[in-house]
């Protein structure tokens, strides 16, 4: 699928054109991509040492880390899934994910662990945090589905241990993704043939700028 580069100027028509893009990717060649993503995270010095790992179920042609996730479980690590916060609405929880995890699916018809409080993971306990994602760029900006839950979550990430991580396909990096105040740019984006990393100024300004909105 060619993509017209005056069609990516707003972050609607790059939202409807990757999503189509990578719903239209075959089933090879998702199960290929989900498992060079499992060999490139299971090297990743941050995966190594990490216990906690928050990640996520592929949903409208994501990147699945499944094979990862199977990994994870194998080395002992604990996998937490995003879980739409039953109060705080824009918000996450982030809670425990075992093979034998009882599931629902929520409002936009995900399926995430039936909300639990002693299965809840602070994020200030957790390790290394994985988000799906629509687009990104060469600088680190990213476009997500446009609710901002993941903005909201890692708004304060440099604050806590947590490390972030995009994951997404190749075909989802455009030359500029046209960011917003809220936007927050990520240290690392992983796809299943490389790893690429940015400089990250603060946070401060953005949530700031939160602040007073």
């Amino acid at each position: 699928m060619s993509i017209n580069p005056t069609e990516l100027n707003t972050r609607t028509s790059i939202r409807q054109i990757l999503r189509t893009k990578r719903k239209a990717l075959t089933t090879t060649f998702q199960k290929e991509a989900s498992e060079l993503l499992k060999l490139r995270l299971v090297n990743h010095p941050k995966v190594q040492s990490a216990k906690t790992i928050a990640l996520y179920l592929a949903n409208d042609g994501e990147l699945d880390p499944m094979p990862f996730i199977k990994w994870c479980w194998q080395q002992g690590k604990q996998v937490y899934l995003p879980v739409l916060h039953p109060f705080c609405s824009g918000h996450l929880l982030f809670l425990l994910f075992e093979k034998n995890s009882f599931m629902v699916q929520n409002q936009y018809g995900i399926s995430e662990p039936k909300l639990e409080v002693t299965k809840v993971c602070p994020l200030e306990q957790l390790d290394l945090l994985c988000t799906p994602l629509v687009a990104f760029d060469r600088s680190g900006a990213r476009l997500g589905m446009g609710g901002g839950f993941y903005d909201r979550t890692l708004v304060n990430w440099q604050t806590h241990k947590m490390y972030p991580i995009g994951i997404a396909h190749d075909c989802q990096q455009i030359d500029v993704v046209p960011v917003e105040y809220w936007d927050i740019p990520l240290p690392e984006i992983i796809t299943p043939t490389q790893n690429h990393q940015f400089q990250v100024a603060s946070s401060e300004g953005i949530i700031n700028a939160l602040r007073r909105s």
